[in-house]
Formats: structure tokens, C-alpha cells, sequence
């Protein structure tokens, strides 16, 4: 089965949309981890998990956006990603807080990688064919 590339344009845009998430979870957990780690120290405990937590959480936050940056393992990073964000919506739901900036990262994931890889397509369509 051999299926026509996506448009440059809808390439282009899964390449942003991509870029999005893999910023805010490589470097932002890189910066966390390096520059502010009292304050994911602070929020962790908020949150009810162990202070001792939330570094091995973040060294499993970065390689999981950067397995998704890469082309031939972006499915894997997809996956591991929306594993990732999965545990954040059930903290955010379990604080009684808003819970939708994960769900939208995850959008996002998923939305970049159908854009620009058409293998997708058919396994989540968007209309019928």
C-alpha cells in the first residue's frame, strides 16, 4: 500500500506542533532539574508525592520527549509521552485542579505526528475514506 506523502505545508505544521511539547519536556525538565528543582521539590509535595520523587520523575520526563523528537522513534516518544501525561491529568484530577494542559500536550503529541507521517492516517481518521 503505498500512500502519498503528506503536503509540505502539513509536514511543516507537524514539525511545530511537534517541536511544542518536545521544548516544553526536554528543556523545561532540563531547567527544572538543574535551576529549580526546590521549586518541583515544592510542588511534588504539594501533590502528595515524596520530595525524593521528583527528580527520577523528571529524568524520565526528558528522555521521553527526546525519544519523541527523534523521527524514527517518534512513535515510541508518542506513547511514552502520553504515559507521561496520563500520570499528570490523574494528579491534577486527584488535587481537584484543572487538568487540561496535559490533555492538550498529549493533542498535540498525537495531532504532530499525524501531520507529518502518513502511516497515521488511517489509524486516526479524521473523516472516512
Amino acid at each position: 500500500m503505498s500512500e502519498t506523502p503528506p503536503s509540505k505545508a502539513a509536514r511543516w505544521a507537524g514539525y511545530v506542533i511537534s517541536a511544542i511539547p518536545v521544548i516544553f519536556m526536554t528543556i523545561g525538565g532540563l531547567f527544572f532539574l538543574f535551576f529549580a528543582s526546590e521549586k518541583v521539590t515544592e510542588g511534588m509535595t504539594k501533590y502528595g508525592y515524596p520530595a525524593s520523587a521528583a527528580k527520577p520523575i523528571l529524568i524520565a520526563e526528558i528522555p521521553c520527549g527526546l525519544i519523541y523528537a527523534i523521527p524514527q522513534t517518534a512513535t515510541l516518544g508518542a506513547l511514552l509521552l502520553t504515559a507521561y501525561l496520563g500520570g499528570a491529568v490523574a494528579t491534577h484530577v486527584h488535587a481537584g485542579e484543572p487538568f487540561f494542559f496535559p490533555i492538550v500536550f498529549g493533542v498535540l503529541v498525537w495531532l504532530g505526528l499525524w501531520l507529518r507521517d502518513v502511516r497515521f492516517r488511517p489509524l486516526l481518521p479524521l473523516r472516512k475514506p
